[in-house]
């Protein structure tokens, strides 16, 4: 009976139990603790802490660190010292998400909407330090000694962490020399001589990256061989990149430690101009070796024959890597520089991505970007437009000269560039005069009066083939030549003449040759029999 009475208490004990940390004492060493500090919440022990510091009160702060892992007897004096290594950190490094930290006692988030979240908590993780050889975390735990209320404390593998983490993000030695007016708070909780480094640091920067392109722009002008300047030019811009974020990185680390506002925008740009450059600099790599295996620029990539079908098919496959390698790419890099910058840390955009808004935002704003580029990927991958393929597009006759993320360049035949989006290219209809088979059917359509003699244009129409091959126009097989009266209506009688051809490249110049000569005929014969062989256009009325 007695055994099954406490089986029946265990869940509730530990239900008790799991909303706290149970300790013996807690700081026993320090006395009595002040009145005025509220260690209820986790929001009012960071509000308490804050009102100590400023107060300078140190041995009243240190009431807010768990120092359990501190001897009674050395509490007095080395808790008010790593309060002071707690606000060095915390002024430095971390922000504090004032609309995420709780207010209530059981640690449950004011704006806590699932079940899951309205959870009690005995912790609540405030930031992540980096150390030396491991992030850590910096936490809040809720601690209840023996003879008391459970109270919010900076947890006790935080404060063993203090040491660690003020002597690196403390202030560097060239902060420690500078005068005490510099090294006093101005604006935003930021110090004197932040304000006066940042714009140096950012000064000094340009200047190394406009120095490194000038000394790599000289090189390869001087370079000779088109390998030395091929790999100067490619790493021309990644040396930038590195040079500016490596005197960043160098003078953020070394000789100064900036606070916690402008080390969360300095990291992320640090690390993104790392991770940009290597993108680059593997890209270029990429394309360089790719233009010296797979060099298309001796072939016209737009002739016919079953070689150049092939190489047509194998410059769009190449174009069609390296934008999946790009993309590939480009998701490691943003990754890195997620994780390694901690973006999602910061206040607002933590709660943006808990609640999902943020992904729906930039989902709506790259809703086109990524649709090219899906689009893109669909043409190199099903082929119905290869690189050096004639194509009608809007009535414009084209050749495929690029295939690109976002727009497909066309050259039209006038030698003028057309750049359409991928999507609406791919989304219209086009005529592709290269899949398949070279060998078309081109056709002429011609209007005639009803009396016109379409026996003698066929005739005419049959010479001027055969003198067409014999001048060397690529025909195909003339028996599929003809001329037909397809339709008759007020105006006349339609007829169509058909032209077969062997090579799109030139089916439009022979057809508008075998036009030229039909209508010379047509006046030839016009002359000769005295019959009108165009309809005459009505009169236009008097408005």
């Amino acid at each position: 009976m007695t055994l099954a009475l406490l089986c029946a208490a265990l869940p509730v004990t530990a239900q008790e139990d799991g909303t706290w940390f149970a300790t013996d004492t807690l700081n026993g060493g320090l006395g009595e603790v002040p009145a005025w500090l509220d260690r209820s919440s986790p929001q009012g022990t960071i509000e308490s802490f804050q009102a100590a510091i400023f107060k300078g009160d140190y041995d009243a702060a240190a009431h807010l660190l768990d120092l359990s892992d501190v001897p009674e007897t050395q509490q007095a004096v080395a808790g008010p010292e790593l309060a002071g290594m707690l606000n060095t950190v915390l002024s430095r490094k971390v922000i504090i998400d004032w609309n995420g930290l709780s207010d209530r006692p059981d640690g449950v988030p004011a704006h806590a909407a699932t079940p899951e979240d309205r959870k009690p908590n005995r912790s609540v993780m405030l930031w992540t330090i980096d150390l030396p050889d491991r992030p850590v975390p910096m936490r809040l735990s809720r601690v209840k000694p023996a003879d008391g209320d459970p109270v919010w404390v900076f947890s006790r593998q935080t404060v063993r962490n203090l040491p660690a983490m003020e002597e690196m993000h403390g202030p560097s030695q060239l902060e420690q020399h500078l005068p005490d007016p510099l090294r006093q708070r101005a604006i935003w909780g930021l110090f004197w001589w932040e304000i006066m480094a940042l714009p140096i640091v950012v000064i000094l920067a340009i200047a190394i990256g406009m120095l490194v392109h000038r000394i790599l722009s000289r090189l390869a002008g001087r370079a000779r061989g088109s390998l030395s300047t091929a790999v100067i030019r490619s790493v021309r811009v990644p040396a930038v990149l590195i040079a500016v974020s490596g005197l960043a990185w160098a003078c953020s680390t070394w000789l100064f430690v900036f606070s916690g506002p402008i080390d969360v925008v300095l990291s992320p740009l640090i690390a993104t101009g790392v991770v940009a450059a290597i993108f680059i600099l593997l890209m270029n790599t990429v394309d360089e070796i790719l233009d010296r295996i797979l060099n298309f620029d001796d072939f016209d990539l737009s002739a016919i024959g079953p070689e150049l079908e092939e190489r047509r098919s194998l410059a769009t496959k190449v174009a069609a890597a390296r934008r999946t390698a790009l993309v590939i790419v480009f998701l490691i890099g943003t990754g890195v520089v997620l994780s390694s910058a901690g973006l999602f840390r910061t206040i607002g955009v933590s709660i943006l991505a808990s609640a999902g808004v943020l992904t729906l935002i930039l989902g709506f704003a790259a809703r086109n970007v990524l649709a090219n580029i899906m689009s893109s990927l669909q043409i190199s991958v099903n082929q119905s437009a290869r690189i050096g393929d004639m194509v009608m597009f809007r009535d414009r006759l084209c050749t495929v000269e690029r295939v690109n993320f976002t727009y497909v360049q066309l050259r039209i035949w006038t030698g003028e560039r057309l750049v359409v989006p991928v999507t609406t290219f791919t989304d219209e209809v086009f005529e592709n005069w290269m899949m398949g088979s070279p060998e078309a059917i081109r056709t002429i359509e011609m209007t005639l009066t009803p009396e016109a003699d379409v026996s003698a244009l066929r005739e005419a129409f049959t010479k001027i083939l055969d003198r067409g091959r014999e001048q060397g126009w690529t025909l195909g097989e003339l028996d599929q030549a003809g001329v037909q009266v397809t339709s008759v209506d007020l105006f006349g009688k339609h007829v169509m003449f058909k032209v077969p051809t062997t090579d799109p490249n030139s089916a439009w110049d022979i057809v508008c040759n075998v036009r030229e000569d039909l209508i010379d005929e047509i006046v030839r014969i016009q002359s000769r029999d005295g019959i009108r062989f165009f309809p005459a256009p009505p009169p236009a009325e008097a408005g």
